[in-house]
């Protein structure tokens, strides 16, 4: 059964491992990763990314992207969006800190936060606007 806007938006907005999907090559399937997001319920989606890597590289050129979740247990469910992209910004601290905060035990953010800027390197944020949405509850099983 299909969620409500209600529902579906509630549930994309709880912490998820997504699963991102652009397009990359003509004569392939699309790039599809594993991703932290954030949204908050009637705003854009947005994930952090290394401004070089080859899915920002993609994004860039797609203009735009999709991002789905799923859960098990209590029911199977699952959120699909597709939108274009809305812009980009530089990482900040308070970005790092707000999607670490999302995934991670309290004790751990800061750690993973200095790891992020110490290991991982420059990163920026870019922003999605859903437009297209599936999603559905299939029950218990």
């Amino acid at each position: 059964m299909a969620l409500s806007r209600e529902e579906r938006e509630k549930f994309l907005a709880e912490p998820h491992i997504g699963a991102l999907s652009v397009a990359e090559h003509d004569d392939r399937a699309p790039l599809t990763v594993p991703i932290w997001y954030q949204y908050s319920p009637g705003g854009e989606l947005w994930i952090h990314t290394p401004p070089r890597s080859r899915k920002a590289r993609a994004i860039e050129a797609a203009g735009r992207f999709s991002l789905m979740v799923q859960r098990t247990t209590p029911t199977v469910r699952y959120v699909s969006v597709e939108g274009p992209v809305t812009g980009t910004a530089p990482a900040s601290h308070e970005r790092s800190w707000e999607m670490a905060a999302r995934y991670l035990e309290p004790e751990k953010v800061a750690g993973f936060v200095e790891f992020e800027r110490s290991q991982l390197g420059e990163h920026i944020a870019i922003f999605l606007r859903p437009e297209h949405w599936i999603s559905a509850d299939l029950g218990p099983f």
